[in-house]
């Protein structure tokens, strides 16, 4: 790790060189580890230190952006150069409201002493233990174990210092049985958390009850949706809806739509940066803290997440124009995507997993999606597909396995048609490395498939492209 005091010096020295009229330093470093299985057995092992400088200069109205990977004096100050002679080739922007000033920040406690020391050694037992569980029932094994360190910082020429470090584990597991296959997973901060045993097992029952998958037509069908498919309502959203620019620019199902009931009154969601429940970043890079954003509330539209820019843009029903707010959501700019919420939340019911199945007359049990895409934004209907257990389930019991199914649906009218709600929730990685979504599952009276996929899907650790973590939101 760099460290506050090693952050700081390279935050200062940069700050004391520009020449610009305001300068901004974000330090975004990272140390992970990954170790990789497949065929039952372990086939990669490595480790990644990383730490980037990115400067924001302004001149005037207009703004430069700069980034390097290299933190000595000398690169440090061509980047900070660098962003200075953007910004003053660059045309005044006359809505940037500035860099901010310095806000208090309360402390805020997320690291994992265990997660940082990880072993090598470590992480090989826990595959170890799946990878012998998987065998001695005669299937194989396959997905990853990685644990990271992240420091985040940011500093500015007004005086604003903020730095935040912190820690997360994940485990996946893919179990293969021919043609049928088992998914589990575990995110947490403290790798201490991470249920290698409880995983396997998991995703080796599913895996077994997916033999000889059947075919069932095309249809409209009630589902209970596992955590895994339902943190793909939340990705979507994260994207399509809950952020400033989409809803300013009317791509958002909340665009004219706040204060209206849009979903189920079972239904909340929020983003709340501060929540050590979640896997915590309780400022956004600019350096202002993150409010707690009611997105959706007991089904009611009541806001999207802000930064200084959009907010300043946003009109007054008079015409004028609001004073720079935010709620804290900024992403490292420069970046089309405007503010994301990137600590998400789905409000958790009453319902245990077993009384969701037992619900179901006749319907399907989803375990997760696969390969999502949207298709209509403004009315957030996505097509995908489904993987690693489906099942159909007739008076509350789980008969027999069913191939994969493409489904085209409005996650914003699936969410209309809840009929109960889970009362344990998940943690799954997010759109970014800067959080996670906490989830319960669903079951909602109707889902719309539309066909049978057809291909065995074999690799295990292949994750939806534009949320991988170190996919689209990393590269903003």
């Amino acid at each position: 790790m760099l460290g506050e005091k090693r952050i700081r010096e390279i935050t200062d020295g940069v700050l004391a060189r520009s020449a610009a009229d305001e300068t901004e330093v974000v330090i975004l470093a990272e140390e992970s580890a990954l170790t990789r299985y497949a065929n039952s057995a372990i086939h990669q092992n490595v480790s990644l230190a990383d730490a980037q400088a990115r400067v924001r200069a302004v001149v005037g109205q207009r703004v430069g952006v700069a980034a390097t990977n290299d933190l000595s004096p000398t690169a440090l100050a061509a980047a900070c150069m660098q962003a200075t002679e953007m910004a003053r080739l660059r045309p005044p922007n006359p809505l940037f409201p500035g860099i901010p000033a310095p806000i208090r920040l309360p402390s805020l406690v997320a690291f994992s002493d265990a997660t940082a020391a990880c072993t090598p050694e470590r992480r090989a037992d826990a595959i170890g233990a799946i990878c012998r569980q998987a065998t001695a029932a005669g299937l194989t094994a396959a997905g990853a174990f990685t644990t990271e360190i992240y420091e985040t910082a940011v500093a500015n020429s007004h005086g604003l210092f903020a730095y935040f470090p912190t820690t997360r584990a994940e485990l996946t597991v893919v179990v293969m049985s021919g043609d049928g296959s088992g998914y589990a997973s575990d995110l947490a901060l403290t790798v201490d958390d991470i249920r290698a045993e409880a995983l396997a097992t998991e995703a080796i029952a599913r895996a077994v009850r997916g033999r000889n998958p059947r075919d069932i037509a095309p249809g409209v069908y009630p589902v209970v949706l596992e955590t895994y498919a339902v943190d793909d309502f939340l990705q979507m959203f994260t994207y399509m809806a809950f952020g400033a620019v989409a809803f300013q620019e009317g791509r958002s199902f909340l665009t004219g739509r706040l204060g209206q009931q849009l979903m189920d009154t079972r239904v909340t969601i929020w983003d709340d940066g501060w929540d050590v429940t979640g896997l915590p970043l309780p400022f956004d890079f600019e350096g202002v803290p993150k409010s707690h954003v009611r997105l959706i509330e007991h089904g009611m539209a009541r806001n999207v997440v802000w930064d200084r820019y959009t907010a300043a843009k946003e009109p007054r029903a008079d015409g004028a124009r609001m004073a720079p707010i935010s709620t804290g959501h900024a992403l490292p700019a420069p970046n089309l995507s405007g503010p994301l919420p990137v600590n998400l939340f789905l409000g958790p019911g009453d319902a245990s997993r077993e009384e969701l199945i037992a619900g179901l007359d006749k319907g399907l049990l989803v375990t997760r999606f696969h390969y999502t895409r949207p298709v209509h934004p403004a009315q957030a209907v996505v097509t995908g597909m489904t993987r690693d257990g489906t099942y159909w389930v007739e008076k509350g019991e789980i008969a027999y396995p069913v191939k994969n199914l493409r489904f085209t649906q409005s996650y914003l009218q699936a969410l209309n048609q809840v009929e109960a709600i889970g009362r344990e929730t998940q943690l799954h990685r997010g759109v970014s490395d800067w959080g996670a979504d906490s989830v319960p599952a669903l079951r909602l009276s109707g889902f719309n498939f539309t066909g049978v996929t057809r291909g065995a899907h074999t690799r295990a650790d292949r994750t939806h492209g534009a949320h991988h973590p170190r996919g689209a939101a990393a590269r903003l």
